[in-house]
């Protein structure tokens, strides 16, 4: 593709603006905004990934990972910040998922140890488990609000912290998991994932296309579950105190 048909392929963003204005949605600066943004960020990006890929160092991998993980935390700290120590937890989870992950692929060799396959997996994967804290992150902080009563009712007839607000940490890792492991139940039926049609486009052999795929939707699923599951146990006991009493939500720092 040559940067005169992707000028062209702009139309696609003035529909919406159009729709916008003539409906009075109020979405046409939102939009322009959103496209600058997307512009700049990948082309940007797409230069330092040719700087990575061509300089072959393990040292700038390390540091493109480092770099995701910080702006992944800095995005979703803004849902979670009344539980206390939110973005070293989130730091933590993203560590730890791409830890798992990498470790698996690398270690039984499913994958080679170089930029071109460590950089874009370990981009999908903390990019699924940002928005995967985030989805855990709403719906926890509003269940924990919602159910407060109950919480400290069952506080004070004995039962521990974790008994009493089991029902809400089970209920948010069930929520934030459920558009994971529902879009994978019609993958090839409703959809053709992105990096499948990618593949293809470019030319490759469609059932390798397939296999690389289903390599990503397991490594989504894992993430998936790992996120909501571990910052959901790092958050809970910060609701309350040495004295298993519930205690105010703070403003992390």
């Amino acid at each position: 593709m040559s940067y005169l048909t992707l000028a062209l392929s702009l139309v696609f963003v003035l529909i919406p603006i159009i729709l916008s204005k003539t409906l009075n949605l109020g979405l046409e600066k939102d939009t322009v905004i959103a496209t600058v943004r997307s512009i700049i960020q990948l082309l940007v990006v797409g230069y330092v990934l040719q700087f990575v890929f061509d300089a072959e160092n393990f040292i700038y991998i390390i540091l493109m990972v480092i770099l995701m993980i910080f702006a992944a935390t800095q995005n979703a700290r803004k849902k979670g910040v009344s539980i206390k120590g939110i973005t070293w937890k989130l730091i933590t989870t993203y560590i730890v998922v791409e830890v798992l992950t990498q470790g698996i692929l690398l270690g039984f060799g499913i994958t080679p140890a170089t930029a071109q396959y460590i950089i874009p997996i370990s981009g999908m994967m903390i990019g699924n488990s940002m928005v995967l804290s985030i989805l855990f992150l709403n719906r926890f902080t509003a269940e924990v609000e919602s159910n407060q009563d109950k919480t400290e009712l069952i506080l004070s007839l004995g039962g521990t912290p974790k008994q009493a607000i089991h029902k809400q940490l089970i209920t948010s890792i069930q929520a934030s998991t459920i558009p994971t492991i529902e879009s994978q139940k019609t993958i090839g039926l409703v959809q053709l994932p992105g990096m499948m049609s990618g593949q293809i486009i470019a030319g490759a052999d469609p059932v390798q296309a397939v296999q690389f795929q289903l390599l990503i939707l397991f490594l989504l699923l894992t993430a998936a579950v790992v996120t909501s599951v571990l910052l959901g146990f790092l958050s809970y006991p910060t609701l309350f105190n040495d004295k298993m009493q519930m205690v105010k939500i703070v403003e992390d720092e």
